[in-house]
């Protein structure tokens, strides 16, 4: 190999390795924000240390016996059978340094599958592509009087010592938010257990991390933490009576566009029809019957989450998106808590995204496919909405606090 070449391929790789050392990224395992994502730093931080050293020694002896015992045309050396002493020696170094790595690991790895102190239970559910957080009703998280279904984000107190129950509706789906703890796979059928804590309020970016179809890299999440007195608020807020729009707006419009359109799948609670007679029947969605995964999200309190389809994007404008994320961890409470506003809606992502969503969002391979599940669509289908209904449903979900 030319010199040359070789020099630029030693400095492009030092330039990944030093770009591969980028601190504070949304997703980075050297920034640890919990008890558990630092016992997993405090254990990779010497392992690779060890790592590092053993690399620089075999690289060294590789360089040198490439160099000194390079072919010059020399006839072929005598052969032996080695030397007892170094190949024992060359036996127990590497033993001694697996001891050494594989007693810390399996402590740290007993450590993080502790789930006896913790205070609060969420179950998480996979399905294709979003995660569902469901609250249910217990003594733990100050008290949940009455279940709470969300999506997107996972709301958490901070320094409680959260569990999460795990599984999936349809395929393996793999749950992990890098800066709060490891990766927990969700499985149908089974149900699997996770330790979060958070340090400080925040929002933590998390990713899908098995591989689960189409729209696997479409499939996020966010675990967004909030003092003791945030957190209460927001539960008062997840549980609050229903309020129909004023009659005669364009959110009015919306509800009954929504009903018309949405309510067979997404569940909005409170949300009632009136009969000319004055009966009044609640909307009950039926997933069931039109989803593979047989769920969807609950649309509820839509705007007091950030995001949506599955985390994928943003409910909120760039800037306004960056004013939360980077807000001060005494103010962060209180941006979230606002949800989202009419001047902070990301309006252009969310009409796409009602205008046709799987045009936006891979769902189906191919038509032969959706047959083959008996018509029933994996993901949100394209409904033909024209753009007066998608002003009025923008309008309704935008009450949805």
């Amino acid at each position: 190999m030319p010199r040359r070449t070789s020099i630029t391929l030693a400095a492009a790789t030092a330039l990944l390795a030093l770009a591969g050392c980028a601190t504070d990224a949304p997703q980075d395992t050297w920034a640890p924000a919990g008890e558990n994502a630092q016992r997993i730093h405090n254990l990779q931080w010497p392992i690779f240390a060890i790592a590092g050293v053993v690399l620089l020694i075999v690289s060294a002896v590789v360089v040198f016996c490439v160099i000194r015992f390079r072919d010059k045309g020399q006839p072929m050396p005598e052969q032996t059978h080695g030397k007892p002493a170094l190949e024992i020696l060359l036996t127990i170094i590497p033993a001694l340094i697996l001891v050494g790595v594989g007693i810390p690991t399996v402590s740290t790895i007993f450590e993080l599958a502790k789930t006896d102190d913790t205070e609060c239970v969420i179950n998480v559910t996979g399905q294709q592509w979003w995660w569902e957080y469901d609250y249910p009703a217990q003594q733990g998280c100050g008290g949940i009087a009455e279940p709470i279904v969300t999506s997107g984000q996972l709301v958490l107190p901070v320094d409680a010592k959260v569990l999460l129950r795990l599984t999936s509706r349809d395929v393996i789906h793999s749950f992990w938010i890098p800066k709060l703890n490891g990766k927990r796979d969700t499985v149908p059928g089974r149900v699997h257990t996770l330790r979060l804590q958070a340090d400080e309020p925040g929002i933590y970016a998390g990713q899908c991390t098995e591989f689960c179809g189409l729209s696997h890299a479409n499939m996020k999440m966010e675990a967004v933490a909030l003092s003791k007195a945030d957190f209460e608020t927001w539960k008062a807020n997840q549980i609050a009576p229903y309020a129909s729009p004023e009659a005669g707006t364009l959110a009015a419009a919306g509800e009954a566009t929504f009903t018309a359109n949405c309510s067979y799948c997404h569940q909005v609670n409170g949300l009632a029809t009136t009969s000319p007679s004055g009966e009044v029947t609640p909307v009950l969605a039926n997933p069931d019957e039109f989803v593979v995964s047989g769920a969807v999200p609950n649309l509820t309190h839509l705007m007091s989450r950030n995001t949506f389809a599955g985390a994928t994007w943003d409910l909120l404008t760039e800037e306004c998106r960056d004013r939360v994320w980077n807000a001060p961890p005494d103010q962060f409470g209180a941006l979230y808590l606002q949800g989202v506003t009419p001047e902070c809606l990301n309006e252009v992502d969310l009409r796409e995204w009602l205008r046709n969503a799987p045009a936006k969002k891979p769902m189906f391979a191919s038509d032969a496919q959706k047959a083959e599940s008996g018509g029933k669509v994996r993901g949100m289908p394209y409904l033909a909405l024209s753009e007066s209904q998608i002003d009025e449903i923008i309008a309704y979900l935008l009450e949805r606090k």
